[in-house]
């Protein structure tokens, strides 16, 4: 087999091994928001993980204290110590296969490219939200992942969870009051709120202000909350409101109309 071959192997392993990367971090980061952490911090621990970073924050005490989280990221940290090993192996393999000088422009070129369609597809939020489901289905379908610490509490069924989300400057809820958000009419409720500076409010009023840097705990449908989490102040943001509360008035009709439906029939009985 000829340099160039071998080159191109190794830049292809290169690129595999990237993607893998990202999907094992992707899995880890669906699974801790299955635990009620938020979406943004569940991403952002699960690189921390798998890169060995390792930051000592509140943040990492919520994950090492719980024992499904702990189980998911030492997993992780496992597989990040044999994926940087791989990355290594793969990037010393595809700069020094080849000896001809003139291939070192194509070698480049087609890494280059490469790792930038990579960052695009992992940068895409509608591709982001169509993996995280199939992740998510397949967690709850083939794992034994354990969140009844709070389930058995709340009697959480039929896609309702507990998150946490952090209030972001520009996100859709930053800087408004908690009535002027309007999050019921989403079917989402606000059970409490950890300001920065350690203070927590629990069940706030419709005055309580959401600001930045908040820690709210939501509970709600998971679709909405993960939803919610990405939503950004601004037309497209408000208009995503009012698709999230026309969609809520609906799933209530729905349920109204089965349980009249539900009631007739055992009347007749």
């Amino acid at each position: 087999m000829s340099s160039r071959s071998l080159t191109l192997i190794a830049i292809c392993t290169l690129l595999f091994t990237i993607s893998l990367t990202l999907l094992v971090t992707r899995v880890a980061a669906v699974a801790l928001t299955l635990t009620g952490v938020s979406a943004e911090i569940a991403q952002f621990q699960a690189r921390s993980a798998f890169t060995g970073a390792g930051f000592t924050t509140t943040e990492s005490e919520t994950i090492v204290n719980h024992p499904v989280r702990r189980k998911i990221v030492s997993s992780l940290m496992l597989i990040g110590n044999i994926g940087m090993a791989g990355v290594i192996a793969s990037v010393i393999a595809t700069f020094t296969y080849d000896t001809e000088k003139t291939n070192w422009p194509m070698r480049i070129g087609v890494l280059v490219a490469g790792i930038t369609l990579l960052f695009l597809l992992a940068r895409s939020r509608f591709l982001s939200r169509i993996i995280s489901k199939m992740i998510e289905r397949a967690l709850l379908k083939w794992t034994s992942l354990d969140i009844r610490d709070y389930v058995s509490l709340l009697h959480l069924g039929a896609g309702y969870v507990v998150l946490e989300l952090q209030v972001n400057e520009g996100d859709w809820v930053e800087g408004k009051p908690l009535s002027e958000s309007r999050l019921s009419s989403e079917g989402v409720l606000v059970l409490g709120i950890h300001r920065t500076g350690g203070k927590y409010v629990g069940s706030p009023v419709g005055t309580t202000m959401l600001e930045t840097g908040d820690s709210l705990t939501l509970y709600g449908p998971i679709d909405r909350l993960q939803e919610l989490d990405l939503r950004k102040r601004g037309h497209d943001g408000d208009r995503a409101h009012r698709i999230a509360v026309q969609a809520q008035k609906e799933a209530s009709k729905d349920e109204i109309t089965e349980a009249e439906t539900d009631n007739h029939s055992a009347s007749r009985k």
